[in-house]
């Protein structure tokens, strides 16, 4: 199995930079996706704008299973590496590809099916639900592309080749720009699709994509080998990585259930305060983008560094971790209370919808950096084979601390005071998982 890079080598903070940075540029692209989806749909009005802020906890649902699933696979290959067998990384790499194709296709049927109840649960207006289902039922068929692709990025950033990854999420961008106008709007004989042609160019965005990867994977690179034949050891390889991967689903859409409610409570002020949180959710990505890149390359590093010979190098990056992602989330909180009125009024210029946009990212993005370094934290916890940890603090993050400290904030303060939890929640839980990591590596290094 080629290998580009070993995390097991050379200055911390230096091979944390030379992974991290391809892929901030390829995140970026890949994010750029709903940021550039909302702009071009916000031209279709008020309607279909607050409708695209209905789909992003499903969205983010979706793309929290692949997060996950690619955890899992990132966790197990990393430690096959780490420990020098190739072979078994490659084996593993081959039946996750299955059973990310099985998975996808339950979730787009159980999307396709619920979809009507699905979004008057999270507060839809009746009058959204015919631009709701033009979007999400294209839109579903993206799933095999997501978690397909996801898998085969995480396994480019285990084995080292995070450049390929973050060029081929680069170029989908570029191509989903030029799809997007083309396809809501219509050009020649190409009729307009409405909110619909948004779904379109992220479905044929996606759809290319993955068949970029495929290439480099199972080309040049010879990441994977073939499928096992025998159920009894696909099963085995399915256990291994599932290990890892559910705890990491349960923990990545915990994240998107704290959206869906917050969708839920924002609703209850309005179709034009949807819009507005919509349009926040689609900035903040962007903004948190370095923080995503950085944790995609943390589980790898301490899943090829988990042997007593490198246990050092795994204590020195907790250290550059908790100093970069606090230096960070000062300089964004900074620069979106200059930027956040502008960037705003790109998506709409009706005075409701900015004012709750502009009270999410004036009151949030000052606890960015705790809320980077969690992310850090949870893949550090999964790189190291040990899921639960990161599950609980998502968990109680969401389930304990934010839901009732949220009701009461908002019952007390309104829109604003919501805001306010979603801060403090991740100020909390940011010092919560630093002292956990750093005591749980204390203790695995007691034992050696």
């Amino acid at each position: 199995m080629q290998q580009s890079i070993s995390f097991t080598e050379g200055p911390v903070a230096r091979v944390l930079y030379v992974m991290s940075m391809p892929m901030v540029w390829g995140l970026l692209a890949t994010m750029s996706f709903n940021a550039v989806d909302t702009y071009f749909v916000s031209l279709l009005g008020d309607d279909a704008l607050a409708a695209m802020g209905f789909t992003f906890p499903v969205v983010m649902i979706v793309t929290s299973l692949a997060i996950g699933l690619g955890a899992g696979v990132s966790s197990v290959v990393a430690r096959s590496l780490g420990a020098g067998n190739g072979g078994q990384a490659k084996q593993l790499a081959g039946d996750a590809l299955v059973l990310a194709l099985g998975l996808s296709l339950v979730v787009m049927l159980l999307g396709l099916l619920s979809m009507e109840p699905l979004f008057l649960l999270l507060g839809a207006p009746p009058a959204l639900l015919p631009q709701l289902a033009e979007y999400m039922t294209v839109w579903y068929y993206n799933t095999a592309f997501i978690l397909v692709f996801m898998v085969m990025s995480t396994l480019l950033r285990a084995t080292g080749n995070a450049k390929v990854a973050g060029n081929l999420m680069l170029v989908a961008a570029f191509f989903n720009g030029l799809l997007d106008p083309l396809l809501i709007f219509g050009w020649g004989p190409i009729p307009a699709l409405g909110i619909a042609g948004a779904a379109w160019a992220t479905l044929l965005t996606r759809g290319a994509m993955l068949f970029m990867c495929c290439f480099w994977v199972f080309g040049p690179m010879g990441l994977v080998s073939v499928p096992s034949t025998r159920w009894k050891t696909m099963w085995a390889s399915w256990r291994q990585t599932l290990h890892i991967g559910l705890p990491a689903m349960a923990t990545n859409m915990i994240i998107p259930f704290a959206s869906a409610v917050t969708v839920a409570l924002v609703a209850v002020h309005g179709a034009d305060a949807v819009a507005g949180f919509g349009v926040a959710m689609r900035v903040e990505p962007i903004a948190l983008i370095v923080f995503y890149a950085l944790s995609s390359v943390v589980g790898p590093f301490f899943g090829q560094n988990n042997n007593p010979a490198n246990y050092h190098r795994q204590r020195d990056v907790l250290s550059v971790l908790l100093r970069f992602c606090l230096a960070l989330g000062l300089a964004l909180a900074v620069l979106l209370a200059l930027v956040s009125e502008t960037v705003v009024g790109w998506f709409s210029d009706k005075a409701s919808v900015q004012a709750v946009a502009l009270a999410y990212l004036y009151a949030v993005p000052v606890s960015y950096g705790l809320y980077g370094f969690v992310m850090s934290v949870n893949a550090s916890f999964n790189g190291l084979g040990k899921p639960m940890p990161a599950m609980v603090i998502s968990a109680m993050r969401v389930l304990v601390l934010y839901l009732p400290l949220a009701l009461a904030m908002q019952y007390f303060f309104e829109l604003q005071g919501l805001f306010i939890a979603t801060a403090m929640i991740n100020v909390i839980m940011g010092v919560w998982g630093y002292f956990w990591l750093k005591r749980t590596l204390a203790r695995q290094h007691a034992r050696t």
